[in-house]
């Protein structure tokens, strides 16, 4: 039984990559959809053509990550896709967030990550993809948004890594760098503070993303960043020193940008 493994699933990016995998790719006999609003996941099942299993989980629980990889074991899955889409951002100083809330971060977006990538790759094959969320912040570190870009810099580190380490095998990994999406990631990641302004006017719907997400996962690369004004950002970050990047924006911050 080939499978696709989306994290994340219940809303936004994880939702929309199961509505576009279930258009397009028919060599799926089954979608497993984690998140840990199981009401989401049941209407985005019920949405799909394909079969599709719900696991209604917190995966920063070890013990459910467990469970999960003891299921792919017992239908004897092979896992096609990993899609892993889970993750939040807090927007705000570090010292005046809240202390559960930054380290929430870290478990879901790099150490959960990590934890169910290590245990899904014995169950892959050649050809077998992984396709990690990461974001343009992994890019230089973001002051009033420290933690969640560090988070992103691991991610996306990790991920160019670990597909050099796979390319023998034949599995690719694709790290998913977009800019500002619209989805409910800032009714969350705004509680405390907002974004620049300027950010705003480079949103882009999580559809166009995902479509070119899918297809640089088709064409085994290893990053895939959508838009021109996020492809110029990763440019800058890589010709001008960070310190000079930082500055830049903390002038626009100041300026109402």
């Amino acid at each position: 039984m080939n499978i696709v493994i989306i994290t994340g699933a219940s809303s936004g990016i994880g939702r929309e990559f199961a509505l576009q995998m279930d258009e397009y790719f028919a060599c799926i006999d089954e979608f497993w959809l984690v998140a840990r609003d199981r009401g989401k996941l049941a209407q985005l099942a019920g949405r799909l053509k394909h079969n599709a299993r719900i696991y209604a989980m917190d995966i920063t629980d070890s013990d459910k990550l467990a469970d999960l990889e003891d299921a792919v074991f017992r239908h004897k899955a092979i896992v096609r896709m990993l899609i892993n889409c889970a993750g939040y951002g807090i927007m705000g100083g570090f010292c005046e967030q809240d202390r559960a809330l930054e380290l929430g971060m870290v478990r879901l977006n790099c150490e959960a990550l990590t934890e169910i990538t290590h245990r899904m790759i014995p169950y892959m094959r050649e050809g077998s993809r992984i396709i990690q969320m990461a974001s343009s912040a992994a890019f230089l570190p973001q002051p009033d948004f420290a933690v969640y870009a560090a988070t992103k810099a691991y991610v996306l580190s990790f991920s160019r890594a670990l597909g050099e380490e796979l390319k023998s095998a034949g599995i690719h990994v694709t790290a998913v760098c977009p800019g500002p999406v619209d989805t409910p990631f800032f009714d969350i990641a705004e509680t405390f503070a907002s974004t620049l302004a300027l950010k705003k006017y480079t949103m882009v719907s999580a559809r166009k993303v995902v479509l070119l997400a899918l297809r640089d996962s088709l064409h085994k690369r290893s990053l895939s960043v959508y838009g021109l004004p996020i492809k110029m950002f990763l440019f800058l970050t890589k010709i001008m020193p960070h310190d000079a990047v930082l500055k830049v924006m903390d002038r626009l911050k100041k300026r109402g940008y």
